[in-house]
């Protein structure tokens, strides 16, 4: 009977022990930690999910990059408006107040810009965009900016230099053209005489007298392209002659050109001015009036730039036929 009891017993001892190792293997295949391959459903699953995701943060890095870009500009006068006349105050540099304040009578009220697209007519930018064009023919440039200064009659792109007033051809222009360029430059004058309220007596056209042709340059020459038009800069720190500053655009942003915008740098937003026929863009010299002009991306851009002093010492003449013809 004994031994019949030490049977059973160890017979329950096997017992136990293999439900114990049976435990223990299912245990082991429930905790089996290789990896199993995905099934074909499952892995264009996570590719769609992965491509939804990239989709996602590139749409969001596009739209953070332009606001960022839209932050920092802001368009002051849109080639799509007519624009009566519209002005921003703002606070002298002090170097331009040193400057000009020994100049009685041509002290602004206040330092500021204005633009308007009612002083000049549409028939008057005509001609003088026909002008530019018969003094730009006597150099064809291809790229970069060309500018032609009627008070000297340089004609240069900074690298290439000729005088239109020494050509032998002296077909370019004709009295009706300087007639022209003088009854513009004088509503240009009373425009800022009116709008900063200065005394016209006592301010005068300085050279140079400038129309400016803008094309396209290539980015492996504006590195060493000698006239960075695209770099910002005062008038009045590169000529402390220059107390007032004009630009009369003589064609369309969008539709003659593409690029070429007039960016005034301000300390958080920087103002744009889209150029418009016409439109006429007038400024104080200072440092309160920093700029600079985006590159010509396509197309050709022409403007004509008038530089006032209150200095009569570097006063010039209005350009006339007979230094032309001499």
């Amino acid at each position: 009977m004994q031994e019949f009891k030490n049977r059973n017993k160890n017979n329950d001892g096997d017992v136990s022990e293999k439900k114990s190792v049976i435990k223990e293997n299912v245990e082991k295949v429930e905790e089996d930690p290789r990896p199993h391959p995905p099934s074909p459903d499952s892995r264009k699953i996570i590719s769609l999910n992965v491509l939804s995701r990239a989709i996602v943060i590139t749409s969001l890095l596009i739209v953070v990059y332009f606001s960022s870009k839209d932050d920092k500009m802001k368009i002051f006068a849109r080639h799509t408006v007519f624009l009566a006349g519209k002005g921003q105050i703002l606070e002298c540099s002090l170097n331009y107040l040193k400057d000009i304040d020994k100049y009685e009578g041509c002290f602004p009220k206040e330092c500021k810009r204005f633009v308007t697209d009612k002083v000049i007519s549409p028939k008057e930018t005509e001609e003088l965009l026909v002008m530019a064009k018969k003094g730009f023919q006597q150099y064809d440039s291809t790229e970069g900016i060309t500018t032609l200064d009627l008070d000297s009659g340089a004609l240069t792109n900074g690298v290439h230099n000729v005088n239109i007033y020494q050509n032998k051809d002296k077909s370019a222009f004709w009295i009706e053209d300087f007639n022209l360029f003088r009854n513009v430059k004088e509503k240009v004058k009373f425009a800022i005489v009116h709008h900063f309220a200065v005394e016209p007596s006592k301010i005068f056209l300085t050279r140079p007298a400038l129309f400016m042709e803008i094309k396209k340059l290539s980015s492996e020459k504006s590195k060493t392209f000698p006239i960075t038009y695209w770099q910002p800069h005062v008038d009045n720190d590169f000529d402390n002659s220059y107390h007032f500053t004009a630009v009369l655009y003589l064609s369309n942003y969008n539709k003659d050109f593409k690029g070429g915008r007039f960016v005034f740098v301000d300390e958080n937003v920087n103002k744009t001015i889209e150029p418009r026929k016409s439109r006429l863009n007038m400024f104080t010299s200072g440092g309160e009036n920093r700029y600079y002009i985006e590159k010509v991306t396509s197309g050709i851009k022409y403007i004509v730039m008038y530089f006032f002093t209150c200095d009569k010492q570097y006063a010039i003449e209005d350009p006339k036929m007979t230094k032309y013809l001499n």
